[in-house]
C-alpha cells in the first residue's frame, strides 16, 4: 500500500509539472505556416524517384536496457524485457532502421499542394511510435496517448516553439503544428525518462524514415541535382549527391560507421 501511494504521488507532482508546462492544461497548436503560393509545380510526367537503403559498418553498441519499474502500468503492458530503439540493426547486422533521409538541397523554388494524411505519434506500452519520423511545416500532427496511465510529451526545438502537454487519461488526443524547418526536433516523456522520439520538419515532401531493412525511398522528385542527407540521432549525418533525369530512378546507400569499441546490439 506505501508503495502504491508513492507511485500515485508521483503520478500528481508529475502531472501538475506538465500542467504547469503547457500553460494550465490548454493544448493550442502553433498557428500554421501559409501554403506556398508562388513556385513551380512538379510535373508528375517527369518525375522519378530515389531510393536505397542504410547500413551500418561495424558492430553496433548494445542498446540500453530499460527499467519500467516506477510504473506498474508500464511493467504490466511490457511482459519482456525493453531496450532503447537507438540501433535498430536488422537481422542481417548491417542494415540500419530509424534513420531520416530526406533531400537537403537543390529543390529550387517549387510549390507542393499540402499534406492530405495527418502524421500522428502514439504513446503506447510507454513508448513513443515511431521512434522517428517525419512533418511539414504547417502540416497538423496528431499526438495520442493509448496507454492508461499519465504520459506527456515534452518538444525541445531549436527553431520552432517548445510545448509540453500532459496527458493523464487514456485516449486523450492533442494536435499541433511547427512553424519552421528543423532537422531534428527531440521528444521526451517528463515522467516515464525512458521515453524519447525524433521528428524532422521540412518544407518539401521529399523524407521518409528507413525500415527494418534500411530501406527508404523518395518519390516524386522532379528532374535535378540534389543533395540527400541520412540522419541518425547518434552516429550523426552523411550526404549523398544524386542527378536524377525525367521519370528516372536513381538508388543510393549511405553507410555509417559503428563507434570503436561497440558491443552487440539486442
Amino acid at each position: 500500500m506505501r508503495l502504491r501511494n508513492m507511485w500515485v504521488s508521483t503520478l500528481g507532482v508529475a502531472f501538475a509539472a506538465s500542467v504547469v508546462a503547457c500553460g494550465g492544461g490548454s493544448t493550442p497548436s502553433e498557428t500554421a505556416a501559409p501554403a506556398a503560393s508562388s513556385g513551380q509545380k512538379v510535373d508528375a510526367a517527369t518525375a522519378g524517384d530515389v531510393k536505397g537503403a542504410v547500413s551500418i559498418e561495424g558492430m553496433a553498441p548494445k542498446n540500453e536496457p530499460i527499467k519500467m519499474n516506477a510504473d506498474p502500468v508500464c511493467v504490466k503492458q511490457n511482459s519482456t524485457p525493453q531496450f532503447q530503439e537507438t540501433y535498430a540493426v536488422g537481422s542481417d547486422g548491417k542494415s540500419l532502421g530509424n534513420v531520416f533521409v530526406y533531400v537537403k538541397d537543390g529543390l529550387g523554388n517549387y510549390a507542393y499542394d499540402p499534406p492530405t494524411d495527418m502524421a500522428k505519434i502514439d504513446q503506447q506500452n510507454c513508448r513513443y511510435h515511431p521512434h522517428v519520423f517525419g512533418v511539414r511545416v504547417g502540416q497538423e500532427f496528431e499526438i495520442v496517448n493509448s496507454d492508461p496511465t499519465l504520459h506527456n510529451i515534452h518538444a525541445l526545438p531549436k527553431g520552432n516553439k517548445e510545448f509540453n502537454n500532459g496527458q493523464p487519461i487514456q485516449g486523450m488526443r492533442m494536435k499541433h503544428t511547427f512553424t519552421a524547418k528543423e532537422i531534428m526536433v527531440p521528444f521526451k516523456c517528463d515522467v516515464h525518462g525512458w521515453m524519447n522520439a525524433y521528428v524532422g520538419v521540412l518544407d518539401h515532401p521529399y523524407f521518409a524514415t528507413t525500415d527494418k531493412d534500411g530501406k527508404f525511398e523518395l518519390k516524386g522528385l522532379p528532374p535535378g541535382m540534389y543533395t540527400i542527407e541520412a540522419w541518425h540521432e547518434k552516429l550523426g549525418t552523411t550526404t549523398q549527391s544524386v542527378t536524377l533525369g525525367p521519370t528516372e530512378t536513381k538508388e543510393i546507400s549511405f553507410t555509417f560507421k559503428a563507434p570503436a569499441g561497440a558491443t552487440a546490439t539486442d
